[in-house]
């Protein structure tokens, strides 16, 4: 397979047209992705906690051992990794250049070894059983295919890995629409949302959904056999 590499970044949207809800969140966080993080710290202050343990009621659910390959899709600026251990070989895939290379220059700051890839959340371009950990937090409520993009990640993921998939609940996406700057991003869904525990594979084992920040959030959590 042949792919462009744009600043130490493969890229694998070269020859697929970006549509729908994914070109439209994909706009989005290409220009928001500067001040992502600080929306991150804001956030957690106003739900009283700092950002490390906000994160931590998701990231712990996590089973990263060392030298384990740990797969974050939609890495957005690396936040996440920033808490997980250092030992392990970390890779994370987004369909924003802008996250990509703010997720660059955190990992240069942060001292965190990570290989990036642009891509499609809904073909991720690994071979089958490649990661140890598959993990996504944040974005998958408005994704074009949330099936395909779940099927995904269980493809590329070995046998035994414990997955955590988590967004927005819709009391917050709710609120999040009587704000001005953010009503054009959460109005009009075309539903509402829930975790999506009903396009799992029916396979999958110890499915376990639970609410975080207050009810914000919501983590779906399952195991591929």
């Amino acid at each position: 397979m042949c792919f462009p590499i744009r600043e130490g970044i493969p890229g694998f949207l070269e020859n697929e047209v970006v549509t729908g809800e994914n070109k439209r969140y994909q706009s989005m966080y290409d220009h928001f992705a500067p001040l992502y993080d600080f929306s991150t710290w804001a956030y957690s202050c106003w739900k009283g906690m700092n950002v490390e343990t906000r994160l931590r009621e998701y990231l712990d659910e996590l089973e990263v051992k060392d030298d384990d390959r740990v797969l974050e899709v939609s890495v957005g600026t690396g936040r996440n990794l920033q808490f997980l251990p250092r030992a392990a070989q970390y890779f994370g895939l987004d369909i924003s250049w802008g996250m990509l290379k703010q997720c660059q220059r955190n990992a240069s700051k942060w001292n965190l070894d990570i290989q990036l890839f642009l891509g499609n959340a809904e073909c991720l371009p690994f071979k089958d059983e490649s990661f140890d950990v598959v993990f996504h937090f944040g974005g998958i409520n408005f994704f074009n295919d949330r099936a395909a993009a779940i099927r995904e990640m269980i493809r590329v993921a070995k046998p035994g890995t414990k997955f955590i998939i988590g967004d927005e609940n819709e009391e917050l996406a709710q609120r999040y629409e009587g704000l001005p700057v953010m009503n054009g991003w959460y109005g009009n869904r075309a539903q509402a949302i829930t975790a999506p525990v009903n396009l799992l594979p029916p396979e999958m084992q110890d499915v376990q959904v639970k609410d975080l920040a207050g009810g914000d959030l919501y983590c779906l959590s399952f195991r591929k056999p």
